[in-house]
């Protein structure tokens, strides 16, 4: 692959080190997530779980936007060619935010600019979140008869019932500010800092371990809701334990020298 790499649906690729740089680049549109970009998104996040080389992910948008959501004029251009809408999880291909979620590489969202709708939901896929002060998030969809299917089962996931069925309810928006009081929002940094920031958080998680880091998000994510018993004796993803990675570690530890890792 080439340093950058520029999709036809408007999804920029760019490699940086160990780090992966996704980024939507539809500024005309606000970065609307249409049917062609959700899908290279999904085959770039498949092949970031793939690629050994790529340990973390920063995923943007350019423009004043981070993400505006669903590209709502494709969605009613469809409707007057009298085209079947399908909910999201009836569809052939997978949902993005599902894929985001399962994605065992860390994502981190660089939001520069307005995430609401399912941009909000993109955002609340990924991992880590850095943003900018002053963004509006939020989930409008009963202003315009959407559902929010992903942001239904996870924002009450991620702050108290009451404030994300608030928000769900009234369709209105809340600022990063507010966002990260309530924990959604990792790091609250200037415009021009947001980028940097995620990129710097995500060289700081790739020179770590890959095994432990792949190890922790499966952990993470697929023992939320297990009791405690169950949760310590899941044992998905690879295992840190009996790799030559955790040999490598120990070793660079004691003799004060950096790690040599091999992903194995």
């Amino acid at each position: 692959m080439s340093d950058v790499q520029r999709r036809e649906s408007g999804l920029v690729v760019e490699d940086r080190g160990q780090v992966r740089l996704l980024t939507l680049d539809r500024p005309e549109r606000r970065n609307a997530l249409s049917s062609a970009i959700q899908a290279d998104l999904v085959e770039e996040l498949l092949r970031c779980a793939e690629d050994g080389g790529v340990r973390a992910i920063v995923l943007t948008g350019s423009g004043p936007a981070f993400c505006a959501g669903f590209d709502l004029k494709e969605i009613r251009e469809g409707d007057r060619r009298g085209e079947r809408f399908r909910p999201p999880m009836n569809r052939p291909t997978r949902s993005l935010f599902e894929v985001a979620t399962e994605t065992p590489v860390p994502i981190i969202a660089a939001i520069n600019g307005a995430a609401v709708a399912g941009g909000f939901e993109l955002a609340l896929a990924c991992d880590l979140r850095v943003a900018a002060p002053g963004v509006p998030m939020g989930l409008p969809e009963a202003k315009i008869g959407m559902g929010a299917n992903f942001g239904s089962v996870v924002l009450p996931k991620r702050i108290p019932m009451g404030i994300a069925l608030e928000l769900l309810y009234t369709g209105e928006y809340v600022t990063s500010e507010v966002a990260e009081r309530w924990g959604l929002v990792n790091r609250l940094v200037p415009a021009e800092e947001v980028l940097p920031t995620a990129l710097r958080l995500a060289e700081t998680i790739a020179a770590n371990a890959p095994i432990s880091i792949r190890r922790m998000k499966e952990t993470a994510v697929k023992s939320l809701e297990l009791p405690l018993w169950q949760a310590l004796r899941l044992d998905v993803g690879p295992n840190p334990y009996l790799s030559e990675d955790r040999e490598e570690g120990i070793a660079a530890h004691l003799e004060k020298r950096p790690p040599r890792w091999t992903g194995r």
